[in-house]
């Protein structure tokens, strides 16, 4: 391998996550800040959670009303 061209590692890198769980791990970074992990994520834990940082979803719903008015009730 060539030298001085790798990273520094840091095998007790900090990950620190939105729901307030801290783990740490090996990376690159020294610290790393995550909205969601595996203690959060709707997967492991088997709860529903919409994560909309856009407001897709509102905006979905304003496209849906507008699209019902317009025709009349019909799908």
């Amino acid at each position: 391998m060539k030298k001085e061209i790798h990273p520094k590692y840091y095998p007790r890198a900090k990950v620190k996550c939105h729901c307030g769980k801290v783990f740490f791990l090996g990376a690159t970074k020294p610290e790393i800040n995550v909205d969601v992990c595996s203690f959060c994520h709707p997967f492991y834990t088997g709860q529903e959670k919409i994560i909309d940082t856009a407001g897709r979803v509102e905006k979905f719903e304003r496209r849906r009303k507008k699209a019902i008015k317009n025709n009349g009730g019909e799908n």
